[in-house]
């Protein structure tokens, strides 16, 4: 039989629902109205672009506005092929394997494996890579999880105007999409351009980057996934699966 506090959450959880599909509404006749192609998103893409700007209509609005002037810019075909980023495909530094605990796909990025390219390829990968990812997702999900391996990184790996491209095509055009960020295996070195990058990344954003201590790898990741699902590279069982090895 539910409880008194089972059923004060599940109705303030109703509330909620109830409110943000209003808003939803809300937001999705003002930007059709600005914007035809907006008809083609989804109601769950709308709410995350408002979940993005705290439920702000106004602020939400033009965060979508913006998304879909750029979607057509930067993906005129609706997706970017193999052979638009064929440097960054070979450097086989992107994966996938798994779930977490939570339902969420894993992905892993080995940072020893990124070196500084052209930039607007990069940019294409990013979304290739993005894409494909949120291609996976169960219906019941909506967000991922990353390992952020930066065993081995050093200077040859440095790139900041590449690391800061990735960042803004994912707070910007892919909000409420990640899940949790695991930087393990993390150099001294890496602190220093930490500082730099941090302050780009928004305050909600920033929350979701950890930092776990090589003593406490393990035990993380457990936390986080179950065994059966840990990547082979860290004691699991899965082997690791190249993006560009996904099946669409």
């Amino acid at each position: 039989m539910e409880t008194e506090a089972e059923r004060d959450q599940h109705e303030t959880e109703s509330e909620t629902n109830q409110q943000q599909s209003k808003l939803v509404a809300e937001l999705r006749a003002y930007v059709q109205a600005q914007h035809p192609a907006a008809k083609e998103l989804d109601d769950s893409t709308f709410r995350r672009f408002l979940q993005a700007r705290n439920l702000n209509v106004e602020k939400a609005s033009a965060m979508i506005l913006k998304y879909v002037k750029w979607r057509k810019e930067a993906v005129p075909n609706g997706f970017i092929s193999d052979t638009e980023v064929p440097n960054q495909i070979t450097q086989n530094k992107f994966f996938t394997q798994g779930f977490d605990r939570a339902g969420r796909p894993i992905v892993v990025l080995l940072g020893v494996k990124h070196f500084k390219g052209e930039i607007e390829e990069f940019k294409r990968f990013s979304v290739y890579c993005l894409d494909r990812v949120c291609a996976r997702l169960p219906s019941d999900q909506e967000k991922f999880l990353c390992i952020s391996d930066l065993k081995g990184w050093g200077y040859s790996n440095l790139d900041i105007r590449g690391y800061l491209a990735a960042l803004d095509i994912m707070q910007n055009y892919y909000p409420e999409r990640l899940g949790k960020v695991l930087l393990i295996n993390v150099p001294f070195v890496f602190m220093k351009i930490w500082k730099i990058i941090s302050p780009f990344i928004d305050k909600n954003t920033k929350k979701k980057f950890v930092f776990v201590d090589d003593k406490n790898l393990q035990k993380t990741l457990l936390e986080e996934i179950e065994e059966s699902q840990i990547p082979e590279i860290y004691g699991g069982k899965l082997p690791l699966v190249p993006v560009d090895k996904l099946k669409e």
